[in-house]
């Protein structure tokens, strides 16, 4: 079947007829006014074979005279790629010949340099081209209409832009349309100015709720009301740069997305999630709150599969409210802002109640109190054997694990991950860890207040700065300590793929350069972490071998990271030493308070990473355990491949281990939103449950030309080429060119080894990029809305650190 009429196609033909012609063919079988037209399937652009008659035949029986030839590409109009305006669209067409030409061009179309690039970031390999052909619409006035802001997100307001004449010039740019917002639940109001009166605009109100309904997603829909009067519908297909709306609770809910403290915006696999929320809940009912076993940690909401943290019962308390965005300065200045344009908003305006239940609190108080005061104090008077103890934690949980036998059964090992897994860090204080950690935190901050008016940022910035003790940097510096290792083999780690190099030093091939001590000690790492889904360097190496490569090409002995990151330690040791005698001469009292509490610092605030670090072993056991079951289910025919279980939550595993549960359909459609999610160029910081972006609200505030404002994460100053980065899994970075990444966790931090800065789209100045940047001594910029497009891999940009400004100085 090579030609087919539109009203004889439905959603089921689409890789026949292409995501266009399915999507008008739905939309005749609906009753929708749709004009008349017929389809040229995909069968002919396949052979090469144009049924030159057979369209001649068609367009005569279609009546001639002029029509409109569409594209309809298989890999197009799609949930996740929309495809707009790659592919050709031609109006106006008259005659055969014309016609054939047309369609010949929509066909060379889907291999021009646009639709191929665009494939290539939809990650879509192949395509076909199918051709629509209708009869034109002259239209009085034309336009677009979305069923969900764009711009916003939020899934209430429709958005239409009109003009007069043909659509076209508004999906162009080539005129300022009148710009129309309607409500889905509220008729259209009466609108004196621009082209469309009120009859057209709730036409077309009610027009997008059918449709929408129809296709069960917001749309965006080309349209046209011809000189009768009468409204054409052209077009739909699914809104695709929407981030996916929270879940419907039947309320107002403010949600606040959690990854990007940890320096993670990647969505988290569904298996993640689970064993977050399981291992979480043992901790919390450890400490004597009451957790919910259907939902254990029910204000962690995945949307889109990031981690979002539901605020509402807090801003709509009356006691927290007004507090409420200072004590989120760890998220940043947008997701502050964005919260306190909230407090304005009737829809959280207080209301009776606790966010908590006081009976928990007063548990979790008397339980964590007098172990806090004791374990604080003693740190402070002791810090050195704390730290000590801390170390010796680490050690205890390794040792401690102690995962099922190799003729463990599935559901042995299932138990095992459920309840046994994380036992070892179950303790209140973690066998010793907690209270240390918590007084570096402390002493880390608290100089900056007592030395207000006497330090600069960027003195407090360099007391932070080579601090010792934390065990990102000493890995990072080990990774280093490698690379050095390998000089005498530079030429076969510079020229060989990252991947290959994984490939032969699992075979036995590699110089022994010290990689299997390495990842002894630090192979239940990655990129994501957190999260169990994610592979280990234990398990994929090839990241450390790109870095290991970025470490062989600085050849300036002044940028070796050792030395930069003892200079800046040496710089911490002098700046204590004169902002102790600027504030004793200034402020006895609190000047000698404040030196006591730096010094403290540089024994103490470099264990801020080593919770998580030591929370990695229980989490690199259950994954190994993970793995085997997924084995055995792809044994007896569950899943597909044993990575798969990472794409299921433990009820579904327990259902596949018990009761035979087959999964695979639900996997796959989990993996494709992954994929598609891991594309996503941005993620909201702060999310209402219509799917309103709140920093999209924002009005846009005065901006220098060139001059990028963020936030600052660590002081200083530094000049160089970007190098923009979305994932650190095998990037080449050079030395003294400056990172500019999405987000940053402890996978990414041996890039900063050799980079001159950094630049993240999100985090906080007590997250782990700038919290790295400043123990190496170099300058960071945090909260760059869309840096990672702003900015161009080559430019040469002027960053600094304490202003929190990213200038482009341009391109040569």
């Amino acid at each position: 079947m090579r030609l087919i009429r539109l009203a004889e196609i439905d959603a089921s033909m689409i890789d026949l007829v292409g995501g266009k012609a399915a999507g008008l063919g739905t939309m005749v079988k609906a009753g929708e006014r749709v004009p008349e037209g017929f389809c040229l399937t995909v069968e002919s652009y396949v052979s090469r074979d144009l049924p030159e008659k057979e369209l001649a035949d068609a367009y005569e029986r279609l009546g001639g005279g002029r029509v409109a030839v569409r594209s309809s590409a298989t890999a197009e109009d799609l949930p996740e790629a929309s495809f707009a305006g790659q592919q050709d669209t031609y109006l106006n067409v008259e005659g055969p010949h014309e016609l054939i030409d047309a369609v010949r061009s929509c066909w060379d179309s889907l291999h021009s340099d646009r639709a191929v690039a665009y494939r290539a970031a939809a990650g879509i390999d192949e395509a076909a081209m199918a051709v629509v052909v209708q009869r034109m619409i002259d239209p009085a006035v034309a336009g677009v209409l979305f069923t969900a802001n764009p711009i916003t997100g939020c899934r209430t307001e429709m958005v239409v832009d009109a003009a007069p004449g043909l659509g076209t010039a508004i999906v162009e740019g080539t005129v300022v349309p009148d710009h129309y917002l309607l409500d889905h639940r509220v008729p259209a109001a009466p609108n004196g100015d621009g082209c469309l009166n009120e009859e057209q605009l709730e036409e077309l109100r009610k027009a997008g709720l059918r449709l929408q309904g129809l296709f069960g997603a917001p749309q965006d829909i080309e349209w046209a009301i011809d000189a009768d009067g009468t409204l054409w519908l052209l077009q739909s297909r699914p809104v695709t740069t929407l981030f996916p709306a929270p879940p419907d609770t039947g309320d107002t809910r403010l949600y606040l997305e959690f990854g990007h403290i940890q320096g993670m915006l990647r969505p988290t696999t569904p298996m993640g999630v689970s064993l977050l929320k399981t291992t979480s809940s043992m901790w919390f009912a450890a400490v004597g709150a009451t957790v919910d076993p259907r939902d254990p940690l029910p204000r962690l909401v995945p949307i889109g599969g990031r981690l979002y943290f539901d605020l509402t019962d807090f801003i709509r308390n009356k006691t927290m409210r007004e507090g409420l965005p200072a004590s989120l300065e760890v998220y940043g200045p947008r997701v502050q802002g964005a919260v306190r344009r909230m407090l304005d908003d009737p829809r959280f305006a207080p209301r009776r109640g606790l966010p908590f239940r006081p009976g928990s609190a007063v548990k979790m108080t008397v339980r964590l109190a007098p172990g806090a005061v004791f374990g604080i104090l003693r740190s402070l008077a002791r810090p050195d054997a704390a730290r000590a103890r801390a170390y010796r934690a680490v050690e205890e949980i390794r040792r401690r694990i102690t995962p099922p036998g190799e003729s463990a059964t599935s559901a042995e090992r299932l138990r095992w991950v459920i309840e046994d897994s994380h036992r070892a860090i179950m303790s209140i204080d973690m066998l010793g860890i907690v209270w240390p950690l918590m007084t570096g935190i402390l002493v880390g901050m608290a100089p900056s207040g007592l030395l207000r008016g006497v330090a600069t940022e960027e003195e407090l910035d360099a007391v932070l700065g080579g601090m010792p003790h934390n065990v990102t940097t000493e890995m990072d510096l080990a990774l280093w300590g490698i690379a050095a290792g390998a000089r005498e083999h530079r030429d076969l780690f510079l020229t060989t793929p990252p991947e290959e190099l994984a490939a032969k030093y699992r075979a036995g091939e590699l110089p022994d350069i010290g990689m299997t001590g390495f990842l002894d000690r630090y192979g239940m790492r990655a990129a994501a972490e957190i999260d169990v889904g994610m592979a280990r360097w234990e398990e994929d190496p090839a990241p450390l071998f790109a870095t290991i490569a970025n470490y062989l090409r600085v050849d300036d002995p002044d940028q070796a990271p050792d030395l930069r990151f003892r200079q800046a330690a040496e710089r911490a040791e002098k700046t204590i030493e004169t902002l102790s005698r600027r504030a004793r001469r200034r402020r006895p009292v609190r000047g000698r308070l404040a030196t006591f509490l730096m010094r403290r610092s540089r024994k103490l605030t470099g264990l801020r990473e080593i919770a998580k670090f030591a929370w990695l072993s229980p989490l690199q056991a259950a994954r190994r355990q993970l793995l085997l079951i997924g084995e055995d289910l792809v044994f007896r025919g569950l899943l597909e491949s044993a990575d798969d279980i990472m794409f299921l939550d433990l009820s579904e595993v327990r259902a596949a281990v018990h009761d035979g549960a087959d999964h695979r359909d639900a996997v796959a459609t989990r993996r494709a939103d992954y994929a598609r999610e891991l594309r996503r160029p941005a993620v909201p910081g702060a999310l209402l449950s219509d799917g309103t972006d709140v920093e999209a609200l924002a009005p846009s505030g005065p901006a220098e030309a060139g001059v990028l404002t963020g936030m600052a994460g660590a002081a200083g100053r530094a000049t160089g080429r970007a190098r923009v980065i979305r994932d650190p899994a095998g990037a080449h970075i050079e030395p003294g060119e400056i990172l500019v990444a999405p987000t940053t966790d402890p996978g990414w931090t041996p890039l900063f080894m050799t980079t001159a800065g950094l630049v993240t789209e999100t985090g906080s100045p007590m997250a782990h990029g700038p919290t790295v940047a400043r123990e190496y001594g170099i300058p960071a910029v945090i909260c760059i809305r869309n840096a990672t497009h702003e900015i161009k891999t080559g430019q040469l940009i002027t960053i600094d650190g304490a202003a929190g400004t990213v200038r482009i100085e341009g391109n040569d």
